[in-house]
C-alpha cells in the first residue's frame, strides 16, 4: 500500500519500501498562501492526518513585499513565514520556512532560511543557495553533521536555499485538469515505450549484464503509475528560462527585503543546474549592461557547455525524442527510487549508478540512501529539452534558440569561483573549464578537488561529501569573505 508524504514532489514506486513517497496533485484549501500548506509540488490527495497538518499551517505570519521580475516590472508579492517548529513541515530542517509568490504566475516558492548564531562574525551580504535539476533543499542540509547550509550560516551568513517551482515545498494553485485525460489511452503505449527505452539505455552501460527484468518491471510500473496522473502533469509546463526570468529574481528581491544589505546585493552559490542558473543570469545582465544584484558567485560542478566533455548525461540523450513527442515530465525521483535497491544490494547490477552521485567512501550509506530517496523530484519535459542544448555546439541557449549564454558571459563583471570534482562523471572538470575559460581571468578562480592517490570527488561530493567541510567549504568561505568585504 502506498503511503503519502509531503517530503517529495513526484510519484514514488510502491514496489519497494524505500520508494514509497509520492505526491502529484496540488491540494488547495483556498486561494491565499496562508490557507494552504506549501507542499512539495503536485501530489495525490492524502488522508486526514496530512490534512490536519496542513490545516495547522494556517497560523503563519503574513506580509507583503515588492518583488521585481527579470523584466524589471514590479508587483506586490504575497509571502508567508513559518518560524514555529510546530507549524513547519518536519521535512524542513531550516530555522525558518518562507514562501514567496512568483510574479504573474500561480507558483509560491519555498525558501529555507538558516540564521547565523549570535557569536558568528557579522557579514554584509546574505547568501543564496541554488540546487541542481529536479533537486530540493535537502541536498544542502542532509544531516546535522553533513550540512552545507548550516556551515555557511555558522560563518555568519544569513543563508537561504531556494526550492524552485516544482521542487520541495514550493506549491502551485490548482489548475484546470482538462486536456489530457481524453488522450490517456492513446499515449499509454508511448509511455511504456519511454520506460523500455530507459531500461535499454541503462542495460547498455554494462559490459556484462544479466537481463534486468526486475528493473524493467520497476521502471515501467513507475511510469505507468505516473501515466495514470495525466490529468495533473499538464501543470509541469515550465523551462529553464522560467527559473532565470521569474523564480530567482523574485526570491532575490525578497531576501534583500529581509536582510537589507547596504549595497542591495547578494552572494550566491549554485550546484549543478544551480550554478548554470547563476551563469545564465550573469550572461543576460552582462549583455544588457544591467546590475545582476550579485556581489560574487560560486559554482559547484556546473557548466554552460558540455560538448567537449565525456559527461555521462550524454547516454540519456536518446530519451529526448520520446520526451519531446509526449511533452510529459520525467519522474526522476521515482525512477531513482525504483533503481536504488538494485544499486545498493547484491548482485549490485546497477552499482555503476552510485558513482554518478558520490565517489566511493565519500558518503555514509544511510546518507546516500537519504539523498537518493528524498532529494529528487519530477522534471518537466520543457526543462530537459532546453538543458539538452548544453550538449550542442555553442552550449546552452535560451528558449528561443537564438541566445547562447556562454557567448555573453565575458560581459559580466561579477567575480566567480568555479569548483570541479576530479571524479565527477556528470559534469567533468573539462566541462567546468569549458565555461571558466570564457570568463575574464581577473574575475575567475578555478579549482579541482580530489587527489590521484587520495579521496575523490563526484558530482554531489563538493556539497555533502565527508571531506567537504575540511577541504571544500574553507575554499568557498575564503572567496566569499573576500568579496563580502570588498
Amino acid at each position: 500500500m502506498r503511503r503519502m508524504s509531503i517530503m517529495q514532489s513526484d510519484i514514488r514506486s510502491a514496489l519497494h519500501p524505500a520508494a514509497t513517497f509520492c505526491n502529484l496533485n496540488p491540494v488547495s484549501l483556498g486561494t491565499r498562501p496562508e490557507s494552504r500548506i506549501a507542499v512539495s509540488g503536485p501530489f495525490l490527495r492524502v488522508e486526514s492526518q496530512e490534512l490536519r497538518l496542513r490545516l495547522r499551517l494556517r497560523s503563519r505570519l503574513s506580509l507583503s513585499v515588492r518583488a521585481s521580475s527579470f523584466s524589471s516590472s514590479s508587483i506586490v508579492s504575497e509571502t508567508t513565514v513559518e518560524k514555529n517548529p510546530n507549524t513547519k513541515p518536519s521535512i524542513c530542517t531550516a530555522d525558518e520556512l518562507h514562501y514567496v509568490s512568483v510574479a504573474n504566475g500561480d507558483w509560491t516558492l519555498a525558501l529555507w532560511r538558516y540564521n547565523p548564531p549570535p557569536n558568528a562574525p557579522p557579514r554584509n551580504h546574505p547568501l543564496l543557495l541554488l540546487s541542481g535539476v529536479g533537486a530540493n533543499a535537502i541536498g544542502y542540509d542532509l544531516s546535522p553533521g553533513s550540512s552545507f547550509a548550516r556551515y555557511m550560516s555558522s560563518q555568519g551568513y544569513d543563508t537561504w536555499i531556494l526550492e524552485v517551482r516544482g521542487t520541495g515545498l514550493s506549491t502551485r494553485a490548482e489548475d484546470s485538469k482538462a486536456g489530457l485525460s481524453e488522450a490517456s489511452p492513446a499515449i499509454a503505449g508511448q509511455i511504456r515505450d519511454l520506460g523500455q527505452r530507459l531500461v535499454n539505455i541503462i542495460e547498455g552501460q554494462r559490459s556484462v549484464s544479466p537481463q534486468l527484468f526486475d528493473l524493467q518491471e520497476r521502471f515501467i510500473t513507475t511510469i505507468e503509475d505516473f501515466q495514470k496522473q495525466l490529468d495533473l502533469i499538464v501543470q509541469y509546463d515550465w523551462d529553464f528560462d522560467n527559473y532565470v526570468e521569474e523564480d530567482v529574481p523574485a526570491v532575490m528581491e525578497y531576501i534583500k527585503s529581509q536582510n537589507k544589505p547596504k549595497d542591495g546585493k547578494l552572494l550566491a552559490i549554485g550546484h549543478s543546474m544551480g550554478g548554470i542558473l547563476l551563469y545564465a543570469m550573469l550572461s543576460r545582465c552582462g549583455v544588457k549592461r544591467r546590475d545582476s544584484g550579485l556581489t560574487a558567485v560560486v559554482t559547484l560542478s556546473s557548466s554552460l557547455d558540455y560538448t567537449s566533455s565525456k559527461s555521462s548525461l550524454k547516454f540519456l540523450l536518446p530519451l529526448a525524442d520520446p520526451v519531446q513527442a509526449l511533452n510529459v515530465p520525467v519522474p526522476l525521483g521515482a525512477l531513482l527510487a525504483a533503481a536504488y535497491p538494485l544499486s545498493s544490494r547484491p548482485p549490485y547490477v546497477l552499482s555503476w549508478l552510485n558513482p554518478q552521485i558520490s565517489a566511493q567512501d565519500m558518503l555514509r550509506p544511510e546518507l546516500f540512501k537519504k539523498l537518493v530517496l528524498n532529494n529528487f523530484c519530477t522534471v518537466p519535459a520543457k526543462l530537459l529539452l532546453q538543458l539538452r542544448t548544453a550538449f550542442q555546439e555553442g552550449g546552452l541557449c535560451d528558449r528561443s534558440g537564438t541566445f547562447r549564454y556562454k557567448n555573453h558571459l565575458h560581459k559580466s563583471n561579477v567575480p566567480v569561483l568555479a569548483l570541479a570534482g576530479d571524479r565527477d562523471l556528470i559534469c567533468p572538470p573539462e566541462a567546468v573549464y569549458e565555461t571558466v575559460k570564457v570568463i575574464p581571468q581577473r574575475l575567475v578562480a578555478y579549482k579541482i578537488f580530489g587527489e590521484p592517490h587520495g579521496a575523490h570527488y563526484a558530482h554531489y561530493d563538493l556539497v555533502g561529501g565527508r571531506l567537504a567541510a575540511g577541504q571544500v567549504y574553507p575554499c568557498i568561505i575564503e572567496f566569499i569573505n573576500r568579496h563580502d568585504w570588498a
